[in-house]
């Protein structure tokens, strides 16, 4: 199933295959720079996406050999003009577009290659899972335009690699390879440009093998656990337990006694 990007030079694609949705950042000749529309479309597809029960995972990915360039700087004298227009725009054209991503109950998977920089790499950030071609460059070199990460923006960034690296990135303004990204904690693994297909097809039909439901549940406990040092309440405790009663629980250790392998089928 195919929907609709909408209109425009930029498009965000999204497509549906059986339990994979893959979401294309489509800018031909510019490095998929990302517009004003685009974040919009991204926004508005994952949460189309997040509600879709029928999902196992869902990949990010960029069209033409590259992840993305950022945000498509030609707009911004139209669309993020003067004080309130920056920070409109930060604030609530590209801060609910990452959130969007983020907030996806389902496993995200980013596929990068070429260029992830800037915006391109603050999408990565929100994903669970950033494979990467060796070939692949990022960084996020916006001190030469004159402005710093927005907060919402950075916090990808500062929750993946610390503080330490997210100062480096953004006071050196450097563009570094897939290694060294590696290193720095921003990526889950490298593989050679030939095997990127092969590494995101292995990824993904193990993230289709296992319980949506307990995937549900781990990324909601993460991000419960990272965001909030308060002691879980006891609604809490008991929606982290709740697939206790769960057919895909008792198919998983029946399958597990037999010797087979479970299907599940999300409840």
């Amino acid at each position: 199933m195919a929907v609709n990007p909408g209109s425009g030079a930029g498009r965000v694609h999204a497509r549906v295959e059986g339990a994979v949705a893959t979401v294309t950042l489509d800018h031909p000749g510019r490095l998929n720079a990302i517009t004003a529309a685009m974040w919009n479309e991204l926004a508005e597809i994952f949460g189309r996406l997040s509600a879709d029960r029928a999902l196992r995972c869902v990949v990010v990915r960029g069209a033409g050999g590259h992840f993305a360039a950022g945000a498509d700087i030609r707009e911004f004298p139209r669309v993020r003009a003067g004080q309130a227009g920056v920070m409109a725009y930060h604030r609530r054209t590209i801060a609910p577009a990452l959130r969007a991503v983020a907030d996806c109950i389902h496993p995200v998977v980013a596929a990068i290659e070429g260029v992830c920089v800037g915006g391109g790499l603050e999408i990565a950030s929100r994903c669970d899972l950033r494979l990467a071609a060796r070939g692949a460059r990022f960084g996020a070199p916006i001190n030469r335009l004159g402005f710093p990460m927005a907060p919402d923006e950075m916090r990808g960034l500062l929750e993946l690699a610390g503080r330490a690296v997210t100062l480096e990135i953004l006071l050196e303004g450097r563009v570094f390879d897939a290694d060294e990204a590696l290193a720095k904690g921003l990526l889950t693994r490298v593989v050679a440009t030939d095997a990127l297909e092969s590494e995101l097809a292995a990824t993904v039909a193990r993230l289709c093998a296992g319980a949506p439901l307990a995937a549900r549940l781990n990324k909601w406990t993460a991000a419960r656990l990272a965001g909030d040092p308060a002691p879980l309440s006891e609604a809490e405790w008991r929606a982290c337990f709740a697939y206790a009663d769960g057919p895909d629980h008792h198919r998983g250790v029946q399958a597990f006694l037999q010797g087979t392998d479970p299907v599940f089928t999300g409840e």
